[in-house]
């Protein structure tokens, strides 16, 4: 992201990163799927960011990255992670998401019911849409349960 984002040279950012976190970037591409923000959950996130982003963009005369940061962290105000968790949406995620949206690749679907704006693919169907806040899978929020140790101790 800073790579393409800022003037500095890719060996530079490896060294500020280094630096910083004291252990090497992670390796591989960044995520290339808009299948991940469509899920029930990431959809929620990545609607309530993109919506926000759009905002600052439209209302607050922000740049694109400047745009994406503040959006960031309103999301992060409006949705923490638990403690010791990290965010359900990193800011990569969220700066490529901005990228899949300019690239049609996403677009808001308006919800039937609350009327809010919901990310959906571009060439999926949409009529009657429902979102994930009005009809949430039936498994929703459930977190996997926990087995007992069931080893046999010899």
């Amino acid at each position: 992201m800073l790579e393409n984002e800022t003037t500095i040279s890719r060996e530079r950012l490896l060294k500020l990163y280094k630096e910083l976190r004291g252990v090497s970037p992670p390796k591989g591409m960044l995520p290339f799927s808009t299948d991940w923000f469509i899920a029930w959950q990431p959809n929620i996130h990545a609607s309530l960011f993109i919506n926000v982003y759009h905002f600052m963009r439209q209302h607050a005369n922000l740049c694109s990255v400047e745009a994406v940061i503040k959006a960031y962290q309103l999301y992060l105000e409006h949705l923490p992670p638990e403690a010791g968790e990290e965010p359900l949406m990193s800011l990569t995620r969220a700066w490529t998401l901005i990228r899949f949206f300019d690239s049609k690749m996403l677009i808001l679907v308006e919800c039937r019911e609350c009327h809010g704006h919901f990310l959906g693919h571009t060439y999926a169907l949409h009529g009657g849409y429902r979102c994930g806040l009005c009809h949430p899978p039936s498994r929703a929020g459930k977190k996997k349960r926990i087995e007992p140790n069931t080893e046999l101790v010899h």
